[in-house]
């Protein structure tokens, strides 16, 4: 199915009615659903049956680089403000032991289709630090030709060398962190960046090769206006990126500290943030763009839109992918994997990270064994995300269950929403209906057990 621009509608009023806090369902169960008594020794057990009746998944790599050189103020990640080098070649030291470790417990082919690496910022790391990350991926896992291996990259601290080097590498896919162009708000989150070199990395990408180049913005950052946010779109466009993604500013200064330099004077209004949003997905819309789903858009000819067409569009730790049979090995601190119907998160500081290596223990510090009903409320959850309808029918046929009696309660809720125009409900399928699709995450919310039992939402950010 392809969503176009008749298939989104903004409506004010219904997501201001709608909008509620709630996960981003990067995985289900969600990641504050992790338990400790999930441990290193279960995420091996895991790692070691992978291969059980004869057939592996391919695998998806995921590496965390945490060191960022500058702090910006809006910015959750889990992250460390150095300029010392000594610190990530120590880091890089260990993350090859953890990757050597991992697939020392790994049967069956060791072959990954996709590979990212995350952070903080990757290319904090020197050419040599790069060199020798990928030459230990390569060493114990083969990346298979046409793979999809991309980078998140800043584009303050990377020249022409560097983007040839990540070609060289192997990356083939960029996603370029921008949030807004206007000088006042990147004064006020600490992130001074210019449209000219942002420029010139996509511009040297494009010359090595790189098959796709992403943009992030951030909406709701401090002293943006909508005439501010405009011009930042209309300059990002003339960029003519393969695809955007419009981040909703979750300002939790009690959370994040970082967070804290922002003067509350500086924030947008909730009205101003909604039409900084209307005018984001009318000027993507208008210029082209599809919207795939919550904040991303796609070149209609781009791999996430056409897996969306096709029905094959999946989501994950780093957002909507275009693999949805992947087992997801991550290295590096707080880093998260995904092996069978487990999740297992790794340990979130460098001390706790380097004394489970040094142990020859994996780090993991939680994580989640999925029981049956786990498994199809994911099922659910994923489908209307990446597709905004669910088949009754095929739910029932790959669970076995009768959706009506096991959903009677959600079926229920489901008919207020329908009611107010975001979703269709029959015998057979459950439908978003255009002006849901911008609130699929709450849509996707009445489906989550753990929510159902657990009314607290303020852990997580607002829908919109």
């Amino acid at each position: 199915m392809n969503f176009s621009t008749a298939n989104l509608v903004f409506d004010p009023e219904i997501i201001r009615r709608f909008d509620v806090n709630g996960p981003r369902y990067t995985s289900y169960p969600t990641a504050d659903r992790f338990v400790e008594a999930f441990n290193a020794e279960a995420a091996r057990l895991w790692l070691s049956k992978r291969n059980i009746g004869g057939i592996s998944r391919p695998l998806s790599l995921y590496f965390h680089i945490p060191f960022c050189s500058t702090i910006c103020y809006y910015c959750a990640c889990n992250k460390i403000i150095t300029k010392d080098h000594g610190r990530s070649a120590k880091y890089l030291k260990y993350l090859a032991r953890e990757v050597a470790l991992q697939s020392s417990y790994l049967d069956g082919e060791h072959e990954a289709i996709q590979l990212h690496w995350g952070g903080g910022t990757p290319t904090f790391l020197s050419h040599d630090e790069m060199r020798q990350l990928m030459a230990v991926t390569r060493q114990h896992f083969n990346l298979v030709e046409g793979g999809e291996f991309s980078i998140e990259v800043d584009p303050r601290k990377v020249d022409d060398a560097t983007v040839a080097l990540l070609g060289e590498l192997g990356f083939n896919r960029m996603s370029v962190g921008v949030q807004d162009f206007d000088e006042r708000v990147q004064l006020a989150i600490n992130r001074i960046q210019s449209e000219a070199e942002t420029a010139a990395v996509i511009r040297a990408a494009r010359q090595n090769g790189f098959k796709s180049i992403s943009i992030d913005l951030i909406y709701g950052l401090p002293r943006q206006s909508v005439a501010g946010f405009e011009q930042s779109l209309e300059r990002v466009l003339e960029m003519d990126p393969d695809r955007l993604s419009i981040y909703n500013y979750a300002h939790l200064p009690s959370l994040f500290k970082p967070q804290r330099r922002i003067l509350e004077a500086d924030m947008p209004s909730a009205d101003t943030r909604l039409q900084i949003l209307a005018l984001a997905i009318k000027k993507l819309t208008d210029a082209g763009y599809v919207f795939i789903g919550m904040d991303h858009f796609a070149k209609p000819d781009d791999e996430l839109a056409v897996a969306q067409s096709q029905g094959r569009l999946h989501r994950n730790f780093q957002g909507y992918s275009t693999h949805a049979d992947c087992d997801m090995l991550s290295f590096g601190i707080s880093s998260i994997s995904k092996v069978g119907p487990t999740y297992s998160q790794n340990v979130k500081t460098l001390d706790e990270y380097y004394d489970r290596l040094d142990a020859q223990i994996l780090p993991v510090f939680r994580g989640i064994e999925l029981n049956a009903d786990d498994i199809l409320r994911r099922s659910i959850i994923q489908a209307l995300m990446c597709h905004f309808e669910l088949s009754i029918e095929s739910i029932e046929s790959a669970h076995l269950i009768n959706f009506k009696t096991c959903f009677a309660a959600e079926l229920e809720d489901l008919r207020s929403l329908q009611t107010a125009g975001l979703v269709k409900l029959d015998d057979e399928w459950i439908t978003v209906l255009p002006p849901g699709r911008m609130l699929v995450r709450a849509i996707s919310m009445i489906f989550d057990r753990y929510l159902r039992a657990d009314q607290q939402r303020t852990r997580y950010s607002k829908v919109i």
